[in-house]
């Protein structure tokens, strides 16, 4: 039995509405920005961009069950990567 999530971690990037001729357009666009974000930012700027954009980001999102699984994920994927 799985356990229900209630993270999406499928695309869903997006502007409701408007349709994209390829699925990782949006993504793409979105990566985009975060590169054009810290454009510039000395390395201790662009890791405080990280943190508030996370707090931004968790308090747009304000469902802690999904920020619970959205933070295992992360770990989870950042213990693997390390071999941890």
């Amino acid at each position: 039995m799985t356990n229900p999530t209630h993270l999406n971690t499928e695309p869903h990037f997006g502007i409701p509405g408007e349709r994209y001729r390829h699925a990782y357009t949006p993504g793409d666009d979105f990566y985009e920005m975060l590169i054009e974000g810290h454009r510039g930012l000395s390395d201790e700027q662009s890791e405080l961009m990280n943190a508030r954009l996370v707090l931004l980001l968790a308090n747009h999102v304000g469902d802690l069950r999904v920020l619970k699984e959205a933070i295992a994920a992360a770990r989870g994927g950042v213990e693997e990567s390390s071999g941890v």
